[in-house]
């Protein structure tokens, strides 16, 4: 009885829904009606008002959608027989439809996103499981290795009940038996080095024969060695805290059928647009709404999934599947969907738990993200989430959300140059007068805006996908285009991530920002000599050309991104306090430790400096730990010396001469997890829709001219070894 009554109350709801969403009103009844709900949606946001409340204001939010997806398509297509505006008045149609789709997908997924799940630690009663981590490397410096190294092996578990493997696929067999001899030798070295390397670090190191199926071959050549029940995997640049298999083993206990425990990616430097906006201190990284919303949303449904790295999966799930997958180039996703669809449970913890690198060149990311695209591309081809079978039907839904989300180059591009149709060509690709567009359309954007500040808030200020998107579409279209001519075709190219830029310049890659931003100014031009010759349709050119001012915004803050900030080293320094000496010749100088990256610290210290003291002078530091590494000290050099009232600043390299400073190394600056949380706390806030509006706004005017300025004082010209590989220092 209860069944039935459900069902009623879902029928007469939906056709309550549809009798609002088609009421034809007129344009002051629509455009009131639009205010009244964003008012409530702002009363209910401005209270903080979660639970029930949120839902009641994203579902208003859908109702104003939906009604403008019907007004657009019963009333505004181009006639079919005027194929010049009907094929791109239906393209932009479309591209508004997929949105529209990506929205309700969203609004499944983080409606209501699962809180974050609390501490599990391990039973002391029990003996706990066996674990093999596995860092795969390809073409990553012995540096970097060493400190992700160090950090696994300082992880808080029993240390005979687990091991690290260091998965080298730069030095398999294939690569030192080249016939480029070049590389060939390079190979040898890096072999040598590395294999030098675990054996004074106490990893494992495991190189193959050949280098087939990239990453997943590599993890899968790892699991025919080795025997742990569970397996955590690091990225070569991904060092973990001390803690990391503590907050995670646990949920393996609780959960036979658990495959994947997830955390979040963290990473210790700004990515591109962070770093030419200036943002990274002050805003959310663009990961942070994945890591800090989707995935917990993905988690509600059963369907957060392997990002690659900072995760710990079981044995025994991936041998049913014959070890991780490698149809596609991401493999991470890959195989969870097809663990999912065999009935096995996945989790995550949102902790940031490793301390990570990301592309510091514009260059880079892009490749990084094209390689993302490709890869999932590959995933709906492969193996059509929404048909999968095994899958249930959240899952799929999700899946589909995360697949289909990289298609988002082809409508932003639609976007961008949908009003160009007008302004230059006097096409009609869009017939609504200007009041229907301010009433429907331009109330609908706002009501989007709003829905996107509810559900993702602090975590994604206003504007930033949209330029997010833009900057990657350029590029990104030919890469989609590409693996959806030919699925197969995309190879797994290694992501650089220890860059520096010497010296500022405008990225290689981005001409096409320049000419597209040229375009967009001849349209504001073709705006006002429009309105000046052609005053009786104003309104309409005005409207559109609103439009493309926003466009011209976006592209002018795209000016900003690719025009690169020069600077000497990718390391990011980490604010930390912790009592130390600073031991010169006999003279011994207590103080306390300010700040620390992978190159070296800055320390406060006390006393009289020697006579003969001076830069580039050798010290010992020597900290004091709460675990045992192998000693409490490390070479380092002085580079710099700063002098105030009562005590000096020393900004010291470090020099390691052995495993166990890089074991002290790791200890300073990857130990403890919570400096990590601390820092994007810090960042979390929601400025609201208006201010986030204005802050954004007001940037996008700033990098304009910046873009501008390296343009024109010819930073464009890329001076020979600009791009610096700062492992190779």
């Amino acid at each position: 009885m209860l069944r039935i009554g459900t069902t009623l109350l879902w029928i007469v709801t939906s056709i309550l829904a549809i009798g609002v969403i088609t009421l034809p009103v007129s344009l002051q009844a629509q455009l009131f009606a639009v205010l009244f709900v964003l008012g409530v949606m702002i009363i209910l946001k401005a209270f903080d008002l979660g639970g029930v409340w949120r839902l009641v204001a994203l579902a208003l939010g859908t109702s104003i959608v939906l009604r403008y997806v019907y007004w657009r398509t019963t009333s505004t297509l181009p006639p079919i027989n005027q194929l010049e505006n009907f094929i791109p008045g239906f393209l932009l149609y479309l591209a508004e439809m997929y949105s529209v789709f990506m929205l309700a997908l969203s609004l499944f997924v983080v409606a209501a996103p699962v809180p974050p799940r609390p501490s599990r630690r391990l039973d002391p009663d029990r003996r706990p499981p066996t674990v093999d981590v596995f860092i795969p490397t390809y073409n990553e410096p012995t540096k970097l290795l060493a400190n992700t190294i160090a950090s696994a092996l300082a992880m808080n578990y029993p240390p005979d009940r687990f091991t690290v493997w260091l998965l080298d696929d730069g030095g398999s067999e294939q690569k030192r038996q080249s016939d480029d001899m070049v590389s060939a030798q390079a190979a040898e070295r890096r072999h040598a080095e590395l294999k030098q390397l675990c054996e004074d670090l106490g990893a494992r190191y495991l190189t193959r024969a050949r280098n087939t199926s990239a990453k997943a071959g590599n993890l899968n050549n790892g699991m025919t060695q080795s025997t742990g029940e569970l397996i955590a995997v690091f990225d070569a640049d991904h060092a973990p805290a001390r803690d990391f298999l503590a907050e995670t083993v646990g949920y393996f206990e609780d959960d036979p059928r658990l495959f994947l425990a997830q955390t979040p990616h963290f990473f210790l430097n700004p990515d591109p647009l962070e770093r030419n906006l200036q943002t990274f201190d002050s805003m959310p990284s663009e990961n942070e709404m994945f890591y800090g919303i989707i995935q917990r949303g993905l988690d509600k449904w059963n369907a957060a999934f392997f990002c690659g790295s900072a995760a710990l999966l079981r044995r025994e799930a991936l041998n049913e599947t014959g070890g991780f997958s490698g149809v596609s180039i991401t493999e991470d996703c890959e195989t969870a969907i097809e663990l999912h669809s065999r009935g096995w449970n996945s989790i995550y913890i949102d902790k940031p738990l490793i301390a990570g690198l990301q592309p510091a060149t514009f260059a880079s990311f892009i490749g990084q993200r094209s390689r993302w695209a490709q890869g999932m591309m590959q995933i709906l081809f492969f193996r059509f989430p929404i048909l999968k079978s095994g899958l249930s039907f959240p899952q799929r839904l999700c899946y589909m959300s995360s697949t289909l989300f990289w298609l988002f180059p082809f409508p932003r591009l639609i976007f961008l140059i949908a009003p160009l149709f007008y302004l230059f060509f006097d096409l009609q690709i869009f017939t609504a007068s200007s009041g229907e567009f301010v009433a429907y359309t331009l109330t609908y954007m706002a009501v989007n805006l709003m829905m996107q500040n509810y559900m993702y808030g602090s975590f994604r200020w206003p504007w930033i996908s949209e330029l997010y998107e833009y900057v990657q579409s350029v590029h990104l279209l030919p890469a989609v285009v590409s693996v959806i001519l030919h699925p197969k075709k995309p190879t797994f190219n290694v992501t650089s991530k220890e860059e520096s830029i010497a010296v500022s310049r405008v990225s290689e890659i981005g001409l096409p920002f320049y000419i597209i931003f040229a375009v967009l100014v001849l349209g504001l031009v073709a705006t006002v000599y429009r309105v000046m010759t052609e005053p009786y349709r104003a309104d309409l050119t005005m409207v559109v050309g609103a439009w493309n001012v926003l466009n011209l915004l976006i592209a002018g803050c795209a000016l900003g991104v690719v025009s690169e900030r020069g600077t000497p080293t990718s390391d990011r320094r980490i604010s930390l306090k912790r009592r130390c000496q600073i031991v010169v010749g006999e003279t011994e100088l207590p103080g306390t430790i300010e700040n620390v990256s992978v190159s070296g610290i800055a320390a406060r210290v006390v006393g009289s400096l020697p006579a003969d003291f001076e830069k580039g002078a050798k010290a010992v530091l020597r900290v004091r730990i709460d675990r045992e590494i192998g000693g409490d000290t490390i070479p380092i050099r002085i580079a710099r010396i700063m002098r105030d009232a009562d005590s000096k600043v020393l900004g010291c390299s470090f020099e390691p001469e052995g495993a166990h400073h890089n074991r002290l190394m790791a200890e300073l600056i990857f130990a403890d997890s919570g400096q990590w949380r601390a820092f994007q706390l810090a960042r979390r806030r929601n400025p609201g829709l208006l201010r986030g509006s204005l802050w954004f706004f007001g940037v996008c005017f700033y990098q304009t001219f910046r873009g501008l300025g390296y343009l024109l004082k010819g930073a464009g010209r890329k001076p020979a070894a600009s791009v610096q590989k700062a492992g190779a220092h």
